[in-house]
């Protein structure tokens, strides 16, 4: 993270440089980039958001003179690639991750702080002197990732590595890597080679949403109260319905149905089982 910049319609942008080499969190990776997923993170992040959908942005892409080392496959087959620098953009850059591991390391102050700054900077319609602000925090986060989650589907993209440290607290699409657009409707789609397990797959997503949103709520219950705790796991419960709903109303659309009807649920299932037996 390099700064912060603040545009002419008093737009503010987190500023971020993907591939610039090591940071104290880089662990044991080299914090390179390669030219080829520099370039679909590009182009991705920007279709992304004509397309209607919250994502972080690129500005701009440089190659650079280094040579990375990658097994593209994961197959034991290391080639040299040619390097390069994205300088991408978003509101914010915390993630899930950013409130998960502050909680597990009993950092309860500092978590404190850094939630409430995360409030006050991007949730400006929660009050400060809000008792019940966590409440609120998390009852946003709950529904906008269902929505997030259901412009995905509606538009067959798969992530590919939904873990808590790429899910945003803002419900913006972030870090992609190996993600992949399906051509044909198949739920078990896996655009990352790496994940045997087939833990994110794309008819999965919804499901991993929940349970990083779980992880949320654990991250935030040492500064719940007892009554803060029950509401919000009730919060936690409504998602699959915030999902649902909005997965219908996004699918709806594309086939041009107004109005409700029973069978508009059923047309829905039946037409994605159709391109999927194709």
């Amino acid at each position: 993270l390099i700064g912060v910049y603040t545009n002419r319609h008093g737009e503010r942008w987190e500023l971020q440089l993907k591939g610039s080499g090591k940071t104290p969190y880089s662990r044991n990776g080299d914090g390179r980039a390669v030219l080829r997923s520099s370039v679909r993170e590009f182009l991705c992040s920007e279709a992304m958001h004509y397309l209607g959908i919250p994502t972080s942005r690129a500005a701009s892409l440089v190659v650079s003179d280094d040579d990375v080392w990658r097994d593209q496959f994961y197959n034991g087959n290391i080639k040299k690639e040619r390097g390069a620098v994205v300088l991408r953009l978003a509101k914010s850059w915390f993630r899930i991750g950013s409130l998960e591991i502050l909680a597990h390391s009993g950092e309860l102050d500092l978590q404190r702080r850094l939630l409430d700054f995360i409030i006050q900077e991007h949730f400006p319609s929660i009050a400060m002197n809000d008792s019940n602000r966590y409440l609120e925090f998390f009852s946003t986060v709950v529904s906008e990732t269902a929505n997030l989650i259901a412009l995905w589907m509606s538009v067959g993209f798969a992530h590919g590595v939904c873990n808590t440290d790429n899910f945003s607290l803002l419900s913006i699409t972030i870090d992609y890597g190996p993600f992949g657009f399906m051509d044909s409707y198949d739920p078990n789609f896996v655009p990352n080679t790496s994940d045997d397990e087939r833990r994110y797959k794309i008819g999965n997503q919804a499901n991993v949403g929940l349970f990083n949103l779980s992880k949320l709520l654990q991250a935030l219950k040492p500064l719940l109260d007892p009554r803060q705790k029950q509401l919000a796991s009730q919060i936690l419960e409504g998602y699959g319905e915030h999902y649902y709903i909005r997965f219908t109303e996004l699918f709806k659309t594309k086939l041009g149905l107004l109005g409700e009807n029973e069978d508009d649920n059923y047309l829905i299932a039946f037409l994605l089982k159709v391109s999927l037996l194709c």
